[in-house]
């Protein structure tokens, strides 16, 4: 088996560890299944799919380990548009940003094409640019990737 899948698992796993802190504070715990605003069953901290079953309540060990399962997903999901090469920071920075918007969105970004060229302070800016939804500027968002670029930066330093 080639060392290369191995310890870019590995490198994955380390930053969805890093990255929960920040993911866990600015998603928010919500214990008992809801409908998101666009009406996706959801559970736990943003977990969706089909074990997020609306009006169930979940325990904090369920909602430790879809956070846990859905930091690595995304972390996986995001492998593939980053230089394996990273600095665990700042891949769980990034982690942490592409559960927020989408691993789809991620790999279709100019921070994943910067990073993927080798600019990671520019990668990192990048982040900065990622604060508004329905058009407008919103705290939240702010507050969330001003802790993801200090995340991020920090790895470059």
């Amino acid at each position: 088996m080639s060392k290369r899948p191995v310890a870019i698992a590995a490198a994955v796993l380390a930053a969805a560890v890093a990255a929960i802190p920040i993911i866990g504070e600015f998603e928010g715990t919500v214990k008992v299944g809801y409908r998101d605003p666009v009406g996706i069953p959801t559970s736990c901290v943003g977990h969706t799919g089909p074990d997020a079953v609306v009006g169930r309540r979940y325990t904090d060990e369920e909602c430790a380990a879809q956070l846990a399962a859905d930091a690595v997903k995304h972390g996986l999901e995001i492998a593939p548009c980053l230089p394996d090469e990273l600095p665990v920071e700042t891949r769980a920075a990034f982690t942490s940003f592409a559960f927020n918007v989408g691993s789809a969105a991620f790999c279709k970004s100019t921070l994943s094409r910067k990073a993927r060229a080798g600019d990671l302070a520019g990668a990192c800016a990048e982040l900065s640019r990622w604060t508004k939804a329905g058009g407008r500027e919103l705290q939240g968002l702010v507050r969330r990737r001003k802790a993801e670029r200090a995340l991020c930066e920090r790895g470059i330093a």
